[in-house]
């Protein structure tokens, strides 16, 4: 849940545009699980989170390459979390490689297993 909290408030905060306030670490504040919130549900739904997780794949892939660079990650990874983001070790973290890492930490967040976070 650390990791799906902090890559999500980065790209919120940097890629998104989203005004940043005080936390707690490791939690997001009401106006991001409203960024999140397409269908304003009051939950955030996979669908929704796997679409915005999509989308700010691109915008942290600077160089356009179809794949993340470390320099292009360095803010909301650490080198222990791209290693392990990036599966097949080739040094770069494909499109498919985040979105298996991302829903994979979406899961686990989803306590419930409701298909939501709350």
């Amino acid at each position: 849940m650390k990791t799906l909290v902090l890559v999500t408030t980065f790209i919120l905060c940097q890629c998104v545009g989203a005004a940043a306030q005080q936390q707690q670490p490791g939690s997001m504040y009401q106006g991001q699980m409203d960024r999140l919130d397409a269908n304003t549900s009051k939950t955030v739904e996979r669908s929704e989170y796997e679409t915005f997780m999509g989308t700010a794949f691109g915008s942290l892939d600077k160089n356009k390459d179809g794949s993340l660079q470390s320099d292009e990650t360095v803010q909301i990874l650490s080198v222990e979390q791209f290693t392990l983001t990036d599966a097949n070790n080739n040094g770069r973290i494909s499109r498919s490689e985040f979105m298996q890492r991302v829903m994979a930490d979406f899961a686990t967040a989803d306590h419930d297993r409701d298909g939501n976070l709350q």
